[in-house]
């Protein structure tokens, strides 16, 4: 008589064989409160239909372009935001900071005549340096990264201003590279459709690598017929999505940009050593440190990264709007970037979270506030709308994880 763990691990072997077995693994995973980005990818189904019913117009090519290229620039912030989530820290300056690059470009590039690549490195520089110093005041005073990034948020609107001076606000030239990349960059056909090739490919080779090592071990593993299933939808979904944008405008060189940088940093939560400490120190900071984890460093990257990627979100908004000015950086953009990136699921409790949820979030929250445009609508629904979204994944985040807990995967 078999005992229920030889039962469970024979289950998995079944599982691990044949298209069925995937699908079956997965189940397992969701039953044990492992949903991944499954949450929010339905709710962008459900709000997808809602609005297209109401106004078929919102699924359209052209509205469909226009909609990635308003998720690239909140989209950057958000992925920062990622970071710091993980380790169970907050910045809440990444609005202001975005505002202040913002500003820099206008200030060195046009009043200053400092070449425009300077003056985004400049940018790049101040956000990087403003981060480390929320690590430092966090790490070396114990000070709350609510209250270090809270007063940071008051200094860099402050500092933003100042820049800007009695005018408030600075075009940028219309025709110049950056202005043409936020608004009208647009890749080739054959360029869009052949990037859309690259993940099935990358799901298939990384499966295929690990069924090799697993084997290796006397481990259970994928079929390879599951590897081929999975890729081949993954490819599907892609260059359906990039045909049916192709049949407007195309895909945005700026949403590109942010899909990259969103790959980047998946690879470096999942397949570093960095991104593992990046878990561990959020999980239990004191257990990372007594393993070896060099816990001061890692929110120091964490920080910087924020700080770094709100300014270059602030840059790509100067690019978008052609133009730098006060309101930049204010309003709902701090709010959204971190809305976003706890609604495409990464974890407020620390430990948990994904590269991906940044680029789920935004898509949820933009296409909100496009449907509602749209609709002719008030503002006062979208931020209701939203925080009702916002609240709903922060619910299913705690059930998952008091599931996750009961069935020992916390």
């Amino acid at each position: 008589m078999q005992t229920p763990q030889l039962d469970r691990a024979d289950t998995r072997v079944r599982h691990a064989e044949g298209i069925g077995g995937s699908v079956g693994a997965f189940l397992d995973r969701v039953r044990s409160g492992d949903l991944g980005s499954l949450p929010v990818i339905i709710g962008l189904i459900v709000i997808w239909t809602v609005f297209t019913s109401l106004n078929p117009i919102f699924l359209s090519p052209n509205n469909l372009v226009n909609l990635l290229f308003d998720c690239s620039t909140v989209g950057v912030i958000s992925l920062g935001i990622v970071c710091v989530l993980m380790l169970g820290e907050i910045d809440l300056s990444v609005g202001s900071m975005s505002g202040v690059g913002s500003a820099l470009i206008g200030v060195l590039w046009v009043n200053m005549g400092v070449p425009l690549p300077i003056a985004v490195g400049g940018a790049l520089a101040l956000g990087a340096t403003i981060g480390a110093a929320y690590a430092l005041l966090r790490t070396h005073l114990g000070m709350p990264s609510f209250v270090s990034t809270l007063a940071g948020l008051l200094a860099l609107l402050g500092l933003q201003l100042y820049m800007l001076g009695s005018t408030g606000s600075i075009n940028l030239p219309y025709g110049s590279s950056i202005v043409d990349f936020g608004q009208l960059m647009i890749m080739p056909a054959w360029l869009s459709h052949t990037l859309a090739l690259l993940p099935g490919l990358t799901l298939l080779v990384m499966g295929l690598r690990t069924r090799a090592k697993r084997q290796a071990a006397n481990l259970s593993s994928s079929s390879v017929n599951g590897l081929l299933f999975r890729a081949a939808v993954a490819t599907g979904g892609f260059e359906l999505a990039v045909f049916y944008l192709n049949q407007g405008r195309g895909v945005p060189w700026m949403f590109g940009l942010f899909v990259l940088l969103v790959v980047v940093m998946n690879y470096a939560f999942v397949r570093t050593k960095w991104g593992r400490s990046m878990k561990a120190v959020g999980g239990n900071a004191e257990a990372a440190r007594r393993s070896g984890i060099n816990v001061t460093r890692i929110y120091l990257s964490a920080f910087m990264l924020c700080s770094f990627f709100a300014s270059l979100g602030g840059v790509l908004s100067a690019a978008r709007l052609a133009s730098a000015s006060q309101q930049a950086g204010t309003g709902d953009v701090n709010l959204n970037a971190i809305a976003a990136a706890v609604i495409g699921g990464t974890s407020l409790f620390g430990g948990r979270g994904s590269a991906w949820s940044a680029l789920l979030g935004i898509i949820v929250i933009q296409s909100i506030a496009n449907g509602l445009t749209l609709l002719n609508l008030s503002s006062s629904l979208r931020y209701m709308i939203t925080g009702a979204v916002l609240a709903i994944a922060v619910i299913v985040d705690s059930l998952a994880r008091q599931s996750r807990v009961s069935h020992g995967r916390a």
